[in-house]
């Protein structure tokens, strides 16, 4: 469990894996930058700060798991998400999702 894992709430990994494998969106909401030097292949980078004007690209029938660095910015994404009717779930740091 991360460090930040409990205060930011995320889902059990392998739960979150298995909504993955079964249509949901991967979302890494760090920078372009951070998502250049290393991502999970298939996840979708949308940079937090950008998530207001892309909402265009969320299907509200298809859930999405939201990654980050370390929880934090994935727990925001998630928050946002959720009050605009998507279903969002904190996938966490995306080093231990892979």
């Amino acid at each position: 469990m991360g460090l930040f894992s409990g205060f930011f709430k995320t889902t059990d990994k392998n739960e979150l894996r298995e909504k993955v494998q079964s249509g949901a969106m991967l979302l890494d909401v760090r920078t372009r930058e951070e998502f250049q030097m290393g991502h999970i292949p298939g996840s979708v980078n949308i940079p937090l700060f950008q998530l207001p004007d892309e909402m265009k690209r969320f299907n509200r029938e298809q859930p999405v798991v939201a990654i980050c660095e370390s929880g934090a910015r994935s727990s925001q994404a998630v928050r946002f998400l959720r009050s605009n009717g998507i279903e969002a779930f904190n996938g966490g740091g995306w080093r231990s999702f892979k």
